[in-house]
């Protein structure tokens, strides 16, 4: 069942969860997230890299995730993931989607504000909701973390952008981490506080532990991002068989792990009554 981002991103306050966001990148991994999705009955976001939606792949791939969520009887969104851009925000928009990220947190604060709220306003008068991103969340190879999202900044952003989520930097990053992350559970706790309780985002969630999982849903994260944990079994398999129903079987695997851990360490039995 096609929702927006909002709508689930309420859900998940409404259940003391997060709602786990896989990003695919091929009709086997999007069938490995809906098989995955079907068996647990977990609402779910099935999400595509701007630079995938940006090619013509995303043509293929978005309608791909709108039939998987047309098959769903529980609620789905498809969601652009590190939009680029203005233009890569109108494209997902054309493409369907009912969820758009703009990233510009690599700007200085300023600019990061005009860029989000324009994103917002555009997507504003066709009811998709907009995920902005403040204190960039940088690649696990990284030899240093950016900066932390700073508490008083985030609440100037929420109020001056009027996005409907905030991804934040908390100490985690993206692809696959050599040591496990640290979450700064507090700051969490206090970014929520400062803007209202809006939604907050978890990016780099691959590699987490369970432990830190349930603290930041507890302090507030409600939508937790998921790409290299999906990758790398597809890829492996890919290079070990060369076959992609196999392939699609190891995605379906991880993926209802991964649902598993996201919404039963909240301990919300009710979703997971399948």
């Amino acid at each position: 069942m096609l929702t927006d981002l909002r709508s689930i991103l309420a859900l998940a306050e409404e259940k003391g969860c997060a709602i786990p966001a896989f990003n695919c990148y091929t009709q086997e991994c999007v069938m490995g997230v809906l098989e995955a999705a079907k068996e647990t009955g977990a609402p779910v976001i099935f999400q595509m890299f701007s630079r995938l939606a940006d090619t013509n792949d995303g043509n293929f791939v978005a309608p791909a995730i709108l039939e998987a969520i047309r098959q769903l009887p529980q609620p789905a969104v498809m969601h652009l993931d590190h939009g680029a851009g203005i233009p890569e925000v109108v494209r997902a928009i054309r493409l369907g989607m009912t969820g758009v990220m703009i990233d510009a947190s690599t700007l200085p604060l300023e600019e990061n504000i005009a860029t989000t709220k324009l994103a917002a306003e555009l997507c504003g008068y066709v009811g998709v909701p907009v995920e902005g991103e403040l204190g960039h969340v940088g690649a696990a190879k990284d030899e240093v973390l950016g900066n932390y999202t700073d508490v008083a900044e985030a609440e100037r952003f929420v109020k001056e952008t009027g996005v409907s989520a905030l991804a934040v930097m908390v100490g985690t990053a993206h692809g696959r981490y050599k040591k496990a992350p640290v979450l700064d559970i507090q700051r969490i706790r206090d970014i929520r506080e400062a803007t209202g309780k809006l939604p907050l985002v978890l990016h780099g969630g691959s590699g987490i532990e369970n432990d830190y999982i349930l603290r930041g849903i507890k302090a507030g994260i409600a939508k937790i991002n998921v790409g290299t944990e999906l990758r790398q079994p597809y890829e492996r398999a890919m290079r070990e068989k060369n076959d992609v129903e196999y392939a699609r079987e190891c995605v379906y695997t991880r993926c209802r792990e991964l649902i598993r851990d996201f919404l039963h360490t909240a301990g919300d039995a009710e979703i997971l009554a399948k």
